[in-house]
């Protein structure tokens, strides 16, 4: 018999404090804050879920070229089951600006992943399918990129994202297993970097100058599987980010972001699963922010993004 697997379970990190730091999902956010923008995040994933997701994420990037274009640097580490991610990007974002109102991005980002697979702490149902792990493991880097556009205003963003445009093949490796009934089976294992495609659209609501009603949607598609988040976010008095969020397929979440200083802001994100995803248990983020080199502004931007 010959079976053929492609893996199709979550590749990319997910965030819920990407509002504030969209540069993970998108290219073209950089230079966005009009300022230095430096973000550590740190995400446990399903907390008490064997093998549940760890995620490390470092990101900085300024404006430049007064304002006509942005640069950055992000990094990444991510631990899931048997599979952990380590890598590096560059990027790159061409602002063009639309009236007075409006500035229009388009950005390119390319780096280096290595993925390792360490099978042996995978337990398996079949004891005898443990075999396929003398040559499942896998210690490989590639090429990526992605790409991006970005529209804002004092009061509006949209993002239009895909990461891993070029498709890289991590592994395609063929192998032999005798289950326990002694049936010999050959497989084929592939695991190919599926392109994911990110949607954001956020529109801010002012009511007065100590409250800020901000809505935003967020779709992805993978492998044309879609999801979603639906956001509902308050910044009270300039100072004190409040939302929650519904995630579809899994549950709710809550989130705080407060600006610790004028150039300091500290997030902090809790979602859980509702009905058979409850089983996976909950999940808790936290980030903190520096922006250097911007003047205080008593508009929406930059904190409104």
């Amino acid at each position: 018999m010959v079976f053929a697997f492609i893996a199709n379970a979550q590749q990319d990190p997910q965030y819920g404090l990407y509002q504030f730091n969209q540069m993970a999902i998108n290219p073209a956010y950089a230079g966005a804050r009009d300022a230095i923008a430096v973000v550590a995040d740190v995400r446990k994933q399903w907390v008490g879920f064997s093998g549940a997701p760890t995620t490390l994420g470092f990101t900085v990037h300024s404006p430049i070229l007064n304002n006509k274009a942005g640069v950055g640097l992000n990094m990444i580490s991510d631990q899931i089951g048997a599979k952990s991610i380590t890598g590096a990007y560059g990027n790159f974002a061409y602002i063009l600006k639309l009236g007075n109102k409006y500035k229009l991005s388009f950005g390119l980002r390319a780096g280096y992943l290595n993925y390792k697979f360490n099978f042996s702490k995978v337990n398996y149902k079949d004891a005898n399918e443990s075999t396929i792990s003398d040559l499942a493991n896998t210690n490989k880097g590639t090429f990526d990129a992605d790409a991006g556009v970005f529209l804002k205003s004092n009061s509006f963003f949209m993002g239009v994202s895909a990461t891993h445009l070029n498709q890289a093949k991590i592994y395609s490796k063929d192998y032999t297993s005798i289950n326990s009934s002694g049936v010999v089976q050959n497989y084929t294992s592939t695991y190919v970097l599926n392109p994911h495609l990110f949607v954001i659209v956020g529109k801010a609501f002012s009511f007065g100058d100590n409250l800020v009603f901000s809505p935003s949607i967020m779709l992805k598609s993978v492998s044309s599987n879609f999801s979603g988040d639906v956001n509902l976010n308050f910044l009270v008095k300039q100072k004190l980010w409040l939302g929650v969020y519904h995630r579809s397929g899994y549950g709710l979440g809550a989130l705080v972001q407060v600006y610790a200083t004028e150039k300091m802001r500290i997030g902090y994100t809790y979602d859980t699963g509702l009905g058979s995803q409850k089983r996976l248990g909950s999940s808790h983020e936290i980030m903190i922010g520096f922006d250097f080199g911007n003047s205080k502004s008593k508009m929406l931007s930059p904190r409104f993004l």
